[in-house]
């Protein structure tokens, strides 16, 4: 579990590096920049994991890689930005948040079960109500 102040610096890392996409290296990814849907700090604050969200890229795994290698670039850049809030700028390690395609995923897989209909006759209902209990004592009533 994360302590508050783990929790206000992710919060202050991703909208940052929202901005640095943004506004500071829009050069780097041309089209939209990613979307940063978390981010998870260590507890020293010297370690960033951020998760990146690419559902309007058409290659995923390209756009990572695109940011993998100019993590140096945005890590300055980042710095720039929050010299005056921290000491000392936290190591990013970038991967791909697959979350929304499992989601997709396990939406297809529930649109796929084949679950029957329920009865509609009243007969049908009471027999799938199943069996009567039976009485355990002579005063209950029904």
């Amino acid at each position: 579990m994360e302590s508050k102040r783990q929790q206000k610096f992710a919060s202050l890392l991703q909208q940052e590096l929202a901005t640095v996409f943004q506004r500071d290296l829009p050069h780097l990814f041309p089209g939209l920049p990613p979307g940063i849907s978390t981010v998870r700090v260590a507890p020293d604050l010297g370690v960033a994991r951020i998760y990146l969200s690419l559902l309007l890229a058409n290659n995923g795994d390209s756009m990572l890689q695109e940011v993998r290698d100019h993590t140096k670039e945005i890590r300055l850049a980042l710095a720039k930005r929050i010299r005056q809030q921290v000491r000392v700028v936290p190591e990013l390690n970038f991967f791909l948040d697959d979350s929304a395609s499992y989601a997709a995923h396990m939406d297809q897989v529930l649109n796929d079960l084949n679950i029957p209909p329920a009865p509609t006759s009243d007969d049908e209902k009471d027999s799938a109500t199943g069996p009567k209990r039976p009485k355990l004592f002579a005063d209950e009533d029904e």
